[in-house]
């Protein structure tokens, strides 16, 4: 699960995005934890890389498929959408979350991967916008 985290300024809604340790920008982004919904882990997720602390939708917003590893072994990530109310230190600290505009992020997104990978966090970015800009009249 992953937890698509974002602010509105008065330029626009933001998307804050962190660093993986290949160098790529990515969403906050994890596997699930027992004990926890999808939602719950998805916020400790952007707790922990991030430092967010916000409002995490219970329900998934979208969702995709990837492959990881070299046996390809099949992955589905839960999309969430999280208001950023506030921001701490992460625990990761190599993870240097960022604030990208939805090009730039779009762009941050699609650098250094296949076309499918990067077509699925293109289409995740769009709809989080359709769903921001209905939540807040922007």
């Amino acid at each position: 699960m992953a937890a698509v985290c974002y602010r509105i300024r008065k330029s626009g809604v933001e998307f804050l995005l962190v660093e993986t340790r290949g160098g790529r920008w990515t969403f906050p982004k994890g596997s699930a934890e027992p004990g926890l919904t999808h939602a719950q882990a998805a916020a400790l997720e952007a707790f922990e890389e991030a430092g967010v602390h916000g409002r995490m939708e219970e329900a998934a917003f979208a969702q995709y498929v990837r492959f990881k590893g070299e046996a390809r072994v099949e992955v589905v990530v839960n999309m969430h959408l999280c208001e950023v109310l506030g921001l701490d230190l992460p625990q990761e600290l190599e993870r240097n979350p960022t604030w990208f505009t939805p090009e730039r992020a779009k762009k941050k997104l699609l650098a250094d991967r296949n076309a499918e990978h990067g077509f699925e966090l293109d289409r995740v970015l769009n709809l989080a916008l359709a769903r921001i800009r209905k939540l807040h009249d922007v």
